[in-house]
């Protein structure tokens, strides 16, 4: 016998079925509630309302898990690399050896960008933000590469798929170089996925460019780390494009732009703003007391899911001490973040509270670290979190009970009332 809820409205009762997913809470199935009842269901956020079935990511914010079709997202940054994870968030398993020698050379051959869609970059002001000419130049893609906008058609889906994730770096890079007034860097088959990216953001034509493994593997982690978060903001925003059956181009395009916020993937930058505001390791104190009077925000502690230790958190923090010493840099801003880093994980305050340093703190400082302007940030989100949002879209499509996205409303306005001409009017 299949459990149920059962909602008492006036005299009239609804039962309403309880689904059980492998892990996780139990979730009621409102899909025919309004049908029976003429009542909606009022959730601003989707906080407290399933959108999906997924078999992708599954986040338990309250013991601090986060596990990628299974695998927890710890053991992926230390063990795996960014397009084995790809391949598992894209295929559901792990690759064999084979797999993934085949998926490798099929991303690193479709690096390249298509000779006319430099000139694209060039439509755009010197000093634009990179996100807005990422924005532009994803949603830019469907114009050519045409030969794989047919959402029905499961290879077109899988061409897509890996056009993005190969192209997204050059892209990225790109934009970090235009602002920069740099000439642009073509990608090399023979580097690795992080070592492209690495390259064609910071090699100049006047001198060879020389990889540093400790910086590879940092981009790597970072890139793995962001890859996916389940149904935040821009996933949502992803599957409700698709929604409509719009090919994956428009919806990563929409998931960017919605990254862009400064409450989704802008954390990390304000995160170093903040930092910039503190100034010296001589301000922290009064800055913390700021904290507890309510005066100041703190910027990259706590996190709206996790209510314990962001598990990101731990490997990314690994990462920015590994960077820091290895490029050995004595910036005063990385002293304030370290000193401010010992005070939230001491002081009661802060513990009482969970307010734990997240990813988007050390990502801020490692990202500083490695050369990355904080306008750079959310770009380098939106580019590990390519993989996550195709892999979602795909997800979508291959959902039998998928329909078009039409959220409900509690309509507050007024109610019908007739027109009155202008010259009637009091």
């Amino acid at each position: 016998m299949t459990d149920k809820a059962t909602l008492t409205i006036g005299d009239k009762s609804y039962d309403l079925p309880i689904l059980k997913g492998s892990t996780g809470p139990d979730v009621v199935d409102v899909r025919k509630f309004y049908g029976d009842s003429d009542h909606f269901t009022f959730d601003p956020g989707f906080t407290s309302t399933a959108s999906c079935e997924s078999k992708i990511t599954f986040i338990d914010g309250d013991a601090g898990i986060l596990l990628h079709r299974g695998y927890p997202i710890g053991q992926l940054a230390e063990e795996s690399s960014f397009l084995e994870v790809c391949h598992l968030l894209l295929n559901g398993e792990l690759p064999s050896a084979d797999e993934f020698t085949k998926f490798e050379r099929n991303i690193t051959y479709h690096t390249m960008l298509h000779a006319q869609f430099d000139t694209f970059f060039q439509g755009f002001r010197r000093d634009a933000h990179p996100m807005a000419v990422m924005t532009g130049a994803v949603g830019a893609l469907s114009a050519f590469y045409a030969d794989s906008l047919n959402v029905d058609d499961p290879k077109q889906r899988e061409i897509s798929a890996h056009r993005l994730i190969a192209k997204m770096p050059t892209i990225a890079a790109r934009a970090f170089q235009y602002s920069q007034g740099r000439p642009f860097v073509t990608p090399r088959n023979e580097l690795s996925y992080s070592e492209n990216f690495l390259r064609m953001c910071f090699s100049v034509p006047a001198e060879d460019w020389v990889p540093n493994p400790v910086l590879t593997r940092a981009m790597d982690r970072i890139f793995i780390l962001h890859a996916d978060h389940e149904q935040n903001a821009s996933t949502s925003t992803v599957r409700l494009a698709g929604s409509s059956g719009a090919h994956p181009f428009a919806c990563i395009a929409a998931g960017i732009a919605c990254l862009w916020g400064p409450s989704h993937g802008g954390a990390n930058q304000e995160a170093l703003e903040m930092l910039e505001e503190i100034g010296t390791v001589e301000n922290i104190p009064a800055f913390v007391q700021g904290v507890k009077d309510k005066k100041y925000k703190l910027m990259g502690f706590g996190h709206r899911v996790y209510k314990n230790f962001d598990p990101r958190a731990t490997v990314m923090q690994k990462t920015c001490y590994e960077v820091l010493e290895q490029l050995g840099i004595n910036d005063p801003l990385l002293h304030v973040a370290m000193e401010l880093e010992k005070v939230a994980l001491s002081d009661p305050y802060f513990i009482d509270r969970k307010l734990y340093p997240n990813i988007d703190f050390y990502s801020g400082i490692t990202l500083r670290a490695m050369g990355f302007p904080k306008e750079m940030f959310t770009v380098l989100f939106a580019l590990a979190r390519t993989v996550g949002w195709i892999s979602q879209w795909k997800e979508m499509f291959e959902d039998p009970s998928r329909k078009i996205g039409r959220p409900r409303q509690l309509y507050t306005g007024a109610t019908q009332r007739d027109y009155v001409p202008v010259d009637k009017r009091g």
